[in-house]
């Protein structure tokens, strides 16, 4: 039974991107079966310990730690210390109408004034505010007449009927609050449903597996708090790649020889020159809605990368271009280089929406010495021209003059060529590779850069 659980708590962090390789795995079944499962605490540190390895992983680990090992089972009491009436049996006569939830009664009211009591109280323990929280889940978290096999506890319910914002309590005491009445619900839901269900659809992913073109406010910042640790890992990695990969292709005729003083076995290979990698490069990107974001993060990568090539140069476009390698500069604060694209952005518009036919066709004029056979090209874009020409013909010529050229299209692959977008026929002048977050953009850099 718990190998069945452990099993599972691995496979759901791996779904949620939190990667964990096999020797990972087997060391933290090892650690854990050392443990006393009665203190749940060290069992969670046991298994951070031992399967994380970034701290952006540790949210995404403690929302599944909690579905797949919760801290109590079913509607009991959570223990004591949790005051008078501080119960979670949802399925109390007193709970039973009105989903649960007596919205203008004495219980609603009093469960008020002991959680504004205890929020307030700097001796109130955990244990205090946790069983708060597994009672006001209980008593305004159920859902009523809802279908066979639907989630019958919701957070948010239990927050508006129960409305602790309005409460003169400390901020930070009232968000802990809150999210320990995610947590209770969640547990609940995947009682029901079951913790793979609720991984899939309820945890939030690590934050390099957040989509550039759907994340929130809140997922955005953590997003800008990861790109300087992943640049400069990125950067480190590409500068060692470089230096160890110096050495050119196998001389066989060097080999053999040498080969000869022990007895044809080839101890020691030698190879050939090799010619240096550094190259120039061009960044196109697409800074209209949503694909803007993609665009921001690819650059801010850029900025920590431009050691490892000989020159850079960026442009940004909507259905005009302008170049911003001015904003590349070594040591650019994240938010103001954002900022200035945001800048950047207004100048790109003439007309109003993405035109990229109009926009290629403008670069291959203007900036067609940006381009030459020592450059790599990057095109940032969802390849969605409003139905106008794509501009094929000045692209082709773009490739052409290039050492090499890849198109990121942070649009999911099974949404290429729907609607308005041309990702096929782009695909069919220069390689197309689906980029739909931080892991897949900092996959491509260490592959193809």
């Amino acid at each position: 039974m718990m190998l069945d659980r452990h099993l599972g708590f691995v496979g759901a962090l791996r779904a949620a991107g939190v990667p964990v390789a096999v020797s990972e795995d087997l060391d933290a079944l090892a650690a854990v079966r050392s443990l006393d499962w009665e203190r749940r605490a060290s069992v969670r540190e046991a298994y951070a310990a031992t399967l994380l390895k970034r701290t952006a992983h540790r949210a995404a680990f403690d929302a599944l730690f909690d579905l797949w090992f919760p801290p109590r089972v079913g509607t009991s009491r959570t223990g004591s210390g949790a005051g008078s009436g501080a119960e979670a049996d949802a399925d109390s006569a007193e709970t039973a109408e009105n989903g649960g939830a007596p919205d203008s009664g004495e219980q609603r009211e009093d469960l008020r004034r002991r959680l504004a009591e205890a929020l307030t109280d700097p001796t109130t323990t955990d244990a205090q505010v946790e069983a708060l929280a597994v009672e006001a889940v209980g008593r305004f978290g159920r859902l009523s007449g809802r279908p066979a096999g639907a989630s019958t506890w919701s957070a948010y319910t239990t927050l508006r009927r129960l409305a602790p914002g309005d409460l003169d309590v400390p901020d930070d005491a009232l968000a802990d609050f809150e999210a320990r009445v995610q947590r209770e619900a969640l547990r609940r839901i995947a009682e029901q449903k079951g913790a793979e269900h609720v991984g899939r659809t309820a945890v939030r992913p690590a934050t390099d597996r957040v989509a550039f073109t759907s994340a929130s406010a809140a997922e955005l910042t953590e997003m800008r708090r990861a790109v300087a640790p992943l640049a400069r890992r990125l950067a480190a990695r590409l500068a060692r790649d470089h230096r160890t990969g110096r050495r050119g292709p196998l001389d066989v005729r060097r080999t053999v020889r040498s080969s000869l003083a022990t007895g044809g076995v080839p101890l020691t290979t030698h190879h050939r020159p090799r010619r240096p990698r550094r190259t120039d490069l061009v960044v196109l990107c697409d800074v209209s809605g949503s694909v803007a974001h993609f665009a921001r993060f690819t650059l801010m990568l850029v900025v920590a990368l431009r050691e490892q090539f000989n020159g850079v140069r960026a442009f940004a476009f909507v259905d005009d271009v302008v170049e911003v390698t001015d904003l590349l500069r070594p040591g650019a604060d994240v938010a103001e280089v954002l900022a200035d694209l945001v800048d950047a952005r207004g100048r790109a518009v003439r007309l109003g929406r993405t035109d990229y036919g109009r926009s290629l066709n403008s670069f291959v004029e203007r900036h067609a010495d940006a381009v030459g056979p020592r450059t790599t090209v990057l095109v940032l874009g969802d390849a969605r021209s409003n139905y106008s020409d794509p501009g094929l013909v000045p692209l082709r010529r773009m490739v052409e003059h290039a050492r090499q050229a890849w198109w990121l299209n942070p649009e999911p692959r099974r949404q290429w060529d729907t609607g308005d977008s041309d990702a096929g026929r782009y695909a069919g002048v220069v390689p197309m590779a689906e980029c739909r977050d931080l892991d897949q953009l900092a996959r491509f850099v260490r592959e193809h850069l």
